[in-house]
């Protein structure tokens, strides 16, 4: 018998500063054809805020994090997130062009559930974008907490 956490449209929250990457998102997105929202934030701010202001029942399912935001990085926003209790559970994929093992390493420690480096090949990008999509909100079970 399924939930009614899973019939609904699963939400995904992606914080972006790039047009052009949060465009590219969203088509890879759509591509995919599973049944969901989703919410763009331009800056670190903006999406703590957005957050905040969220009922428990409405918190996004999965967060796409880029690491150089304006205003407050994503490296602050990861270990914001993951240091309040309403939040920590949602799965957050740092989408960062960086390739340097220490950010990599640095966004683990900080809680991070993936890493994944942005391919510059359109093709590439999108794929990726579809296989975290894939994996978050279709393989992996969701941390339902009472």
């Amino acid at each position: 018998m399924e939930s009614n956490n899973s019939l609904r449209a699963r939400e995904i929250l992606l914080i972006e500063d790039s047009a052009s990457d949060v465009k590219m998102v969203l088509m890879a997105l759509k591509m995919n054809g599973r049944a969901k929202n989703v919410s763009t934030s331009p800056d670190g701010e903006h999406a703590m805020a957005y957050l905040a202001g969220l009922a428990d029942e409405c918190k996004p399912d999965l967060i796409v994090l880029d690491l150089n935001l304006p205003k407050k990085d994503g490296w602050q926003v990861l270990a914001e997130c993951k240091a309040d209790a309403r939040l920590k559970c949602i799965p957050i994929v740092v989408f960062s062009t960086s390739e340097s093992q220490d950010d990599v390493d640095r966004c683990y420690e900080l809680g991070a559930s993936s890493f994944v480096t942005k391919p510059f090949d359109l093709d590439a990008f999108q794929n990726a974008v579809q296989m975290i999509e894939t994996f978050w909100l279709g393989l992996s079970s969701p941390w339902v907490q009472n």
